[in-house]
């Protein structure tokens, strides 16, 4: 059994790193995308420390890894100490996870988004620490925008109209393919998340509370998805409601819609060869449903916990708060454009020379909305298939939203309870 009292503490495990005597091996996945930058940070901690990370590829298909983990965590493993993890998986593993709320340093805690590090707060622990943000973001043609003389739309209804106005003006001048707004309403994750936005950005709140009140049928997401309705045929095409990330990203990039729902990464696509909207594209928070509202995009960040069969916690939490610290946020910015969720690096100079638009949207991220993983926990997949698929029905017309929402809130109170 690891007895704490006899564990060294951190800012000593840090002074001993320089003796190999002392140096300890923990074990780490991460993402296939970025095993070149986990193995950097890898190396920067082993420096740092004299201790080692073993970088463990995961599959392609990120999903792929939850079979994995579970296999490992059902058996108690001890071959893996860190695990890298998406927002939505937290709920699902926090049993498995060690609370490491004392191991990481309060003020390294606290230098991250409130909405972000709250996200892995469950039941009363710190399961994991941010390694980036990922948020719903609305990119828009600038370049119309002025043509027109109209300004970036704070509501959803100013956008409706803005967007109807611009794509009837260019259908008009010749560009028959044009469209006001591009998003994602195939049924799938995708559009769990867009259908939050436009509810929790309408005051129609996050479809479960964090007390396990399902919420979802209310006057405001009626509204919400009732508006979101009218867009399909309209400023929208038909085939929106089989657009996923990339489908929609096509659309926009082509130079045929005026607006376009997407996640940061869309920034960098969109001013690379082969784009039809290089240096024409503006971003900003998704707009609010009605003044006073939050932007409510949605909460996308990665994260690493420690497992909490790991035989070596303490030194796993130190190689957590490295690989999630100022220094690596700061790395992963400057080489590969992900967006951090540390406050501070919003003003550094050299992270805003590589992402510039971080400076404009700094709000978007403390606004965020988190899907209800973390109360759900295991019946988080079960509950977001419920809701995509129902709200998808609504859009194509298959259910009345006021009716679908009621079915659907009678079927998420059986489900949360699968947990």
């Amino acid at each position: 059994m690891f007895n704490r009292k006899l564990a060294f503490s951190l800012p000593l495990l840090a002074l001993l790193g320089a003796g190999a005597a002392h140096a300890e091996t923990v074990s780490v996945f991460c993402a296939s995308t970025e095993f070149e930058l986990c193995t950097k940070a890898a190396a920067a901690w082993k420096e740092k420390t004299g201790n080692e990370a073993k970088i463990n590829k995961m599959p392609a298909l990120l999903d792929d890894a939850i079979p994995l983990y579970q296999q490992l965590l059902a058996a108690k493993s001890t071959d893996v100490d860190v695990l890298f993890l998406d927002v939505i998986w937290l709920g699902m593993f926090k049993n498995n996870l060690l609370d490491i709320s004392t191991l990481v340093p309060k003020a390294d805690q606290d230098q991250h988004f409130a909405s972000t590090l709250n996200a892995a707060k469950l039941d009363g622990k710190l399961v994991a620490m941010p390694a980036y943000m990922d948020v719903g973001l609305m990119f828009y043609r600038k370049d119309l925008l002025e043509k027109y003389g109209k300004p970036a739309p704070k509501t959803w209804e100013e956008l409706t109209a803005t967007a109807k106005e611009i794509q009837d003006k260019e259908r008009a001048d010749g560009k028959t393919d044009m469209w006001g707004y591009a998003w994602q309403a195939k049924s799938f994750e995708g559009l769990t998340c867009d259908a939050i936005e436009l509810i929790g950005s309408s005051g129609g709140g996050n479809i479960i509370s964090d007390d396990g009140k399902v919420t979802i049928d209310n006057p405001a997401a009626v509204g919400a998805l009732t508006l979101a309705k009218s867009w399909i045929g309209t400023i929208s095409p038909e085939g929106v409601l089989n657009y996923d990330e990339e489908a929609s990203r096509a659309v926009f990039e082509s130079g045929n819609a005026v607006f376009h729902r997407n996640w940061p990464y869309v920034w960098g696509t969109s001013q690379t060869k082969g784009s039809a909207v290089i240096d024409k594209v503006g971003m900003m928070p998704l707009p609010v449903g009605k003044a006073g509202e939050k932007s409510s995009g949605c909460l996308g960040p990665m994260y690493y916990g420690v497992s909490k069969f790991s035989t070596k916690p303490d030194v796993a939490a130190n190689f957590v708060d490295f690989i999630t610290g100022p220094e690596m946020q700061k790395m992963r910015a400057v080489d590969a454009a992900f967006n951090p969720s540390i406050t501070a690096l919003y003003t550094d100079p050299d992270v805003l020379k590589k992402i510039p638009f971080l400076k404009d949207n700094q709000q978007a991220f403390a606004d965020s909305a988190s899907r209800p993983s973390g109360y759900t926990g295991t019946s988080y997949n079960r509950v977001s298939q419920a809701f995509y698929r129902s709200v998808h029905d609504m859009l194509s017309g298959s259910k009345e939203v006021e009716s679908g929402l009621k079915d659907l809130a009678a079927r998420l109170e059986k489900l949360k309870e699968s947990r």
